[in-house]
């Protein structure tokens, strides 16, 4: 059955309803299976898949050979298949890559997105609902009867049967995906569309700062341009959020604009963006050392306005 949902009517600048569900029919999932899946997919990301615990789930990126990431997802697994959860129109672009690999090994990759319904629950009584019907989830990673449940802070992605989410959601109102997207920017994640595959070193989206990378394990691809990044530095862009407003319908595409002494230029590209009339809330990648008071534009309006907000985390090494 398909879920019914409702546009959001709150505006960007507001606060959330007390109980927000939200389908996730923006997101699919990538199952591996097989004897050597978890070691292949080790030596692919940047995540350490060999110490990932049952009650765990992290960040990662898969890169190209040349440390572009091709993809960022969160992994982890449900009995023996792992799985990593990012953006649907982005599998279409790297799980042929993965699997151009995984021949050499006793593993299989799979689009896993038709087997499960995506939810997100957040919002104050986001706790109260998740408890009322799983019971109590304090892991990061619970397992439960029909799938599995990710804990992020306050907010929860529930990972259900498909019939077990429609009769979840049967009596409650469900949002569609851009109310939970908008809080995915406001947490300053990096969720990549496939426009944006082999672009970025993952610490030009802060994969470092949410514990998407691991320094010390072993050899992936495109190990030596992330570690480069760390070590000799040399990178020299980040992820921002910025809030603001605009007369335009933007897109992925649409150029944004920083104020110098000599007028606007080009400043950054969008990764991720909600909007709501005229109301715009965004992640995009810009030069690391711009001022948290930037004056920011969209190249097509002059009159719009753009503000960095501050990021839920550091970006200073540790």
């Amino acid at each position: 059955m398909t879920i019914a949902v409702s546009t959001p009517t709150w505006d960007l600048d507001a606060s959330m309803p007390p109980l927000m569900l939200a389908n996730l029919s923006n997101l699919g999932l990538i199952k591996v299976v097989g004897e050597q899946g978890r070691s292949f997919i080790h030596g692919q990301v940047t995540t350490d898949i060999s110490s990932l615990a049952a009650n765990q789930w992290r960040w990662g990126a898969h890169c190209d050979p040349k440390g572009k990431m091709i993809a960022s997802f969160r992994t982890f697994a449900i009995q023996e298949a792992l799985l990593m959860l990012l953006p649907r129109a982005t599998i279409d672009v790297d799980l042929p890559q993965l699997q151009k690999y995984a021949v050499f090994s006793k593993a299989t990759l799979t689009n896993a997105s038709d087997e499960w319904t995506l939810l997100g629950v957040a919002g104050e009584q986001a706790v109260q609902f998740v408890t009322q019907h799983f019971g109590e989830v304090t892991e990061e990673l619970t397992l439960v009867e029909h799938g599995a449940i990710l804990k992020d802070a306050d907010r929860f992605i529930l990972v259900l049967q498909p019939d077990a989410a429609t009769a979840l959601v049967s009596e409650q109102t469900v949002f569609d995906a851009s109310a939970w997207q908008a809080l995915e920017i406001a947490a300053g994640y990096p969720n990549l569309a496939p426009s944006h595959a082999n672009q970025y070193v993952p610490q030009m989206c802060n994969l470092q700062a949410i514990n998407g990378i691991s320094f010390n394990k072993g050899c992936y691809m495109g190990q030596e341009t992330v570690a480069r990044m760390k070590y000799r530095g040399g990178n020299k862009r980040a992820l921002y959020i910025l809030h603001g407003s605009t007369s335009l319908n933007i897109n992925l595409e649409t150029s944004i604009e920083i104020e110098l002494e000599d007028g606007y230029r080009k400043g950054g590209q969008i990764i991720e963006f909600v909007q709501r009339g005229n109301q715009v809330l965004l992640t995009a990648v810009l030069a690391n050392d711009t001022e948290n008071d930037a004056k920011l534009r969209f190249a097509d309006d002059e009159q719009s306005s753009l503000r960095i907000q501050a990021l839920p985390y550091s970006l200073e090494e540790a």
